[in-house]
């Protein structure tokens, strides 16, 4: 059983968290309401955790902050998640009241004024990360399964066709790229994800590909008709992205309960 909890909408319009009420307001923030029994401690905590890990903005702060390794002011953090720095901020007090970031004034030996710096909480860094990127994508694959039945799996491709556009690790400008170049391009991204895709020595042509783990399984099991659609919009953006003429034509599972990703020319979609 998951250690999250799992996500109800209400009629109210409230999507049930544990002992948390989230809503979704229409500017995309969030909007937290504590259900009985009277709030303790725990409960407090949970509720600024799904508050905190409510928008991605705030992952993908996370994330930056992660992959650097150190400490980051408001504008290098900005240069990274393509927001303003005043935008960071407000983000980063947010993830910093949840407990998930610290923040520092920089020591200095040199004239000017000194710049607040932000880093990973250490049990963010240890602990609390895995399971907030799982948690978020429980609440998303809920929300998007929930606002459109007909509808949601087209929205899910199309959010993970985005991300896979973003995410790529792109060549320098004016550098070609080979068919064979952005599928490397394409696995090391899905590697980075944890999602382990080798692909199968059967395949002479190179164009399938077998993925041994899921890092969203547990969430894939309720919510498999978005989730799926997320990962196969995130190769087929990582591979648009690149512009070497190959897509991601169609996403299964094998007998062994594997992901199988198979790919074709671009022009065959």
């Amino acid at each position: 059983m998951s250690a999250f909890p799992r996500v109800i909408l209400q009629q109210d319009g409230f999507y049930h968290l544990g002992r948390v009420n989230v809503r979704y307001l229409d500017d995309g923030s969030t909007e937290d309401a504590l259900l009985t029994p009277p709030q303790t401690e725990a409960a407090a905590r949970e509720a600024q955790l799904h508050r905190a890990l409510g928008d991605p903005s705030r992952v993908r702060i996370l994330e930056a902050l992660r992959e650097h390794g150190a400490e980051l002011d408001a504008q290098e953090i900005a240069d990274r998640v393509g927001l303003h720095a005043n935008t960071v901020r407000s983000h980063v007090r947010v993830l910093s009241e949840a407990g998930l970031v610290t923040s520092a004034t920089e020591e200095r030996n040199r004239p000017g004024r000194p710049r607040i710096v932000y880093g990973l909480a250490s049990e963010t860094a240890k602990q609390q990360e895995p399971g907030a990127f799982r948690l978020l994508a429980e609440i998303l694959a809920s929300y998007i399964a929930g606002s459109d039945d007909e509808a949601a799996p087209s929205r899910a491709e199309q959010a993970g066709r985005a991300w896979g556009h973003y995410l790529v690790d792109r060549p320098a400008p004016f550098s070609p790229t080979s068919a064979n170049d952005a599928i490397q391009r394409m696995l090391k991204l899905l590697e980075e994800f944890g999602f382990s895709p080798r692909l199968d020595p059967a395949d002479p042509q190179g164009r399938t590909i077998l993925m041994h783990r899921c890092p969203f399984g547990e969430v894939a099991q309720e919510y498999r008709r978005v989730v799926c659609p997320v990962h196969l919009g995130l190769m087929q953006g990582a591979l648009e992205e690149l512009g070497a003429g190959v897509d991601a034509g169609s996403l299964e599972r094998d007998a062994d309960g594997h992901c199988v990703a198979h790919l074709q020319d671009a022009a065959a979609r």
